[in-house]
């Protein structure tokens, strides 16, 4: 960095950045910046090269973390910053690239050296850093400069840059950069865990100077994201060289090089890879972190976070469903922003971003609900469930959670099974021409709920799983034959399972003596939690087959169907108590449909039988069934969501964010999961 160096190698030798690491001070005014901030260097396109970076210039930020004291040199970096981002939205007005472009450069430096401070300085350390002044000759403090807490100035106006200068092809890696900065800046919880409202960096985000701005802020990032705006043609322009001739090739080759500069990829990039959205892609990360922490502090609002579960529909003239309270929010196409997120569910933290906005935005909520494409949302979270040995289990439980918050509402259980689907190309098990939108959701979730059993064994998975089914069981209409196959089938399953478990703790109990080891113990006491467990499971299933025979029993002959196929399913649950009241009304159904197919002939064929169950089925009385309180389950979040969120969101900026970080150094998660 600095004047005309063009490798990363050069770094620790440079003389500018030698310069500002030392114990002379550089003035806010000294030409020597302009010098500085006048440089180019190779690209680098992954992971190694990015580390690389860093430790060529680790022995720089460490002699500045030492010097600083002395010189101040950090805190007159960010005064140039301050004064240049000052100017910055008359100089993007009258397209002043030179001026943008050593802004950026500025902007870039100040994140690396950030960054080293934040993964290798406590928390007070660093706000020592950021208040350092150069001292004079007699030892005291130069207060010439002393313009009040540079941390706070710095973060709020990287905020007014984001908000103020429009995204422009000479400007989208200016605002890159910002978002990184800002993230490399709140990233101090992954390398220093503590209760945001106890971080001095967290307070300056969530109150003063800088919370002013939440609103337009989130509004931004909201509207960056919905644009998905890609990187501008000259930043993929691979035409570089160490000597740059040209303006216009220096101001690209330099734009894009500090931009890539961190990223954290695998091997060469393609141009696919390279037209990524970055801009969009850091803006959503930023607006889960900004949400996610000081949500349950008294006394610390988190205006971020109000300001985007209270933002309303800028197409719509619906009354909000906000709070009665005066909140500062915003507007935001709502349509545009549906279709960004069904576009992009295929990433954790659009997932999540989902799960956010159904959860707490009711505004959101309610339009969703309304839209009658609701494959567009429904069918990119079933193909998570479906491909969910891809996936890590965040994303699976997040998955899940949308589809348990979509069920609680009774139009879209209806709306579902409207809703009619051709060919589905990733389902792999059975080819299926047709099948309603509601009848493939059951078979994923079913199919969802035999993995976990088999693999996972997670009980929050499958708690998730059957409470949506359950949510969803009296609106099923005209299950697929298939559909109903795997849900009958689950039953076995589990039934075969419960018979195991059952002869396994009674040899346990023929075989048990004084003499009997702790671990044989163990396993007894595992087993018996383990078949309580499938029995709340059994029951469930039972309950949602029940539900829909109370309810819905004449537009569902093919689940009666399969019911009388495979009849011999429920014959050990008679005699259970757990079970005995559910299984009544499944006797009470195949008792009457059974008595209907004796009065024809027994060589029937399968459509003649569906044809004698459809008649059977509009002269059943439902009066008939024993009634069972309605399946309705509600999701409610834990006590303490920001032991689970938190570290997720971190996680997520770890593996998604394009920067690298010092995996040796965090330790708010761990960096394999």
């Amino acid at each position: 960095m600095g004047a005309n160096s063009s490798s990363i190698s050069e770094l620790p030798s440079n003389e500018y950045l030698r310069k500002l690491c030392s114990t002379e001070t550089v003035t806010k005014n000294d030409p020597f910046w302009n010098q500085l901030l006048s440089f180019t260097f190779q690209v680098p396109y992954n992971s190694a090269d990015s580390r690389l970076l860093e430790e060529s210039t680790s022995a720089i930020c460490k002699n500045l973390a030492i010097n600083n004291f002395h010189s101040g040199n950090f805190g007159s970096l960010i005064r140039v910053f301050l004064i240049r981002a000052r100017e910055l939205k008359a100089s993007s007005q009258c397209e002043d690239n030179i001026f943008t472009w050593q802004t950026y450069n500025a902007l870039f430096i100040l994140r690396n050296i950030s960054k080293y401070f934040i993964e290798n300085l406590s928390e007070e350390l660093l706000m020592e850093q950021f208040g350092a002044l150069p001292k004079l000759a007699d030892g005291k403090d130069d207060e010439t400069d002393a313009t009040g807490n540079l941390c706070e100035e710095l973060i709020n106006s990287l905020i007014e840059l984001l908000v103020d200068v429009p995204v422009l092809n000479f400007t989208y890696a200016l605002h890159l950069e910002a978002l990184n900065t800002l993230l490399i800046l709140l990233s101090s919880q992954m390398f220093h865990p503590q209760p945001a409202h106890e971080s001095a960096l967290y307070r300056y985000f969530m109150q003063g100077r800088c919370s002013i701005h939440a609103c337009l802020l989130m509004k931004t990032l909201v509207q960056n994201f919905i644009t998905q705006e890609k990187c501008p043609p000259e930043m993929l322009d691979n035409n570089r060289g160490g000597a740059l001739s040209g303006f216009t090739a220096a101001v690209a080759s330099s734009l894009w090089t500090v931009m890539t500069l961190g990223l954290a990829g695998g091997a060469k990039k393609s141009t696919d890879d390279k037209e990524h959205t970055l801009l969009a892609n850091q803006s959503l990360l930023i607006i889960l972190v900004l949400t996610n922490h000081c949500t349950t502090e008294r006394g610390l609002s988190n205006p971020y976070r109000q300001a985007l579960f209270s933002c309303t529909n800028s197409q719509g003239n619906a009354e909000s469903t906000s709070p009665t309270e005066a909140v500062a929010t915003f507007k935001i196409d709502f349509t545009k922003l549906y279709n960004t997120l069904c576009h992009n569910l295929k990433d954790d933290q659009t997932t999540l971003s989902l799960y956010l906005l159904l959860h707490q935005n009711m505004n959101i909520k309610a339009f969703i609900m309304s839209r009658t494409n609701l494959d567009q949302l429904v069918m990119p979270i079933l193909q998570i469930l479906y491909h969910a040995e891809d996936k890590n289990s965040h994303h699976i439980y997040m998955a899940l959670i949308i589809l348990l918050i979509l069920s609680e509402d009774e139009v879209f259980n209806k709306a579902v099974h409207e809703i009619l689907l051709k060919n589905i190309v990733w389902f792999k098990e059975r080819t299926i021409s047709e099948i309603t939108l509601g009848g493939l959701l059951v078979l994923v979730v079913i199919r969802t709920i035999q993995y976990n059993m088999t693999r996972m064994r997670d009980k929050y998975l499958h708690t998730n799983c059957l409470a949506a089914l359950a949510n969803m069981s009296s609106q099923f209409y005209d299950l697929h034959p298939y559909v109903t196959q795997r849900l009958v089938s689950l039953l076995s399953m589990l039934s075969k399972r419960h018979t195991k478990l059952i002869e396994c703790l009674k040899n346990t109990a023929t075989q048990a003596s004084s003499q009997e080891s702790g671990s044989e113990a163990e396993a007894e006491h595992d087993n018996v939690q383990d078949l309580a467990v499938l029995e709340e499971v059994i029951r469930m299933v039972l309950e949602i087959i029940n539900s829909c025979l109370a309810s819905s029993i004449h537009h569902n002959p093919n689940l009666i169907y399969t019911l009388m196929y495979q009849k011999d399913v429920f014959i050990q649950f008679r005699t259970h108590p757990t079970f005995q009241d559910i299984i009544q009304n499944i006797d009470t159904v195949l008792a009457f449909f059974s008595a209907q197919l004796e009065k024809h002939d027994k060589n029937l064929s399968v459509h003649a039988v569906l044809d004698i169950i459809k008649q059977g089925a509009r002269q059943f009385k439902r009066e008939r069934l024993k009634k069972f309180p309605e399946l309705k389950f509600r999701y409610v979040e834990e006590d303490q969501p920001e032991e689970f969120f938190i570290p997720y969101v971190w996680s997520l900026v770890y593996h998604a964010s394009n920067l690298y970080f010092n995996p040796s150094r965090i330790q708010l998660f761990s960096v394999n999961t």
